[in-house]
């Protein structure tokens, strides 16, 4: 039965990272100025009949804090590449001069700036979500645990660890949020 429980609060530790690590990804796709090659996560292109990432048929740098250069690999995928990006809806708009596309970001308004926020709360906001439905579907195994002859005592104990690991895991959430908040914000 202990090994049981251990195994419970291990999973638990090890399922609500899951979402944090998935914020962290999310949220670095959304720029707060600065270009990153990271925005263009996502963007998936056309290459012999199969959608690969843009990372896969081309070399993806940023020479400078407001430019990200894309060089494909081969010159007729440029193309593909650019239409890749439109498609992908990022707001970004791909310059192609025939070698290479360059995307240079404009720099954000205040408007841009506020619903970028917005998305970094509700992203936010649903990986809360996600943690605590972790905790119900962990409570719930507990329960279980309870019915096949768990101690009363154990079970407030696990309780009440599996509560701590859902309290740490929001507010490691909020910080992540509030950071990105800040750093969009900064002018």
């Amino acid at each position: 039965m202990e090994e049981k429980r251990q195994a419970l609060i291990k999973l638990t530790s090890e399922k609500m990272n899951g979402p944090i690590v998935r914020l962290e990804k999310e949220l670095q796709k959304i720029r707060a100025g600065k270009a990153s090659p990271i925005m263009l996560d996502g963007v998936k292109v056309e290459y012999y009949g199969n959608m690969v990432d843009i990372s896969q048929v081309a070399n993806i740098n940023t020479p400078d804090p407001k430019t990200i250069l894309i060089q494909p690999w081969e010159k007729k995928n440029i193309q593909v590449i650019e239409k890749a990006i439109f498609a992908a809806n990022l707001g970004l708009t791909p310059i192609n001069d025939g070698n290479m596309i360059r995307i240079s970001l404009p720099p954000l308004t205040e408007e841009r700036r506020k619903e970028m926020v917005k998305s970094v709360k509700t992203e936010a906001e649903n990986i809360r979500v996600a943690i605590r439905n972790i905790r119900r579907d962990i409570n719930e195994e507990l329960k279980k645990l309870k019915k096949d002859g768990l101690a009363e005592d154990m079970f407030k104990e696990t309780e009440t660890i599996i509560q701590k690991a859902t309290d740490n895991g929001i507010k490691t959430v909020d910080e992540i949020a509030k950071n990105k908040e800040d750093e969009i914000m900064k002018v």
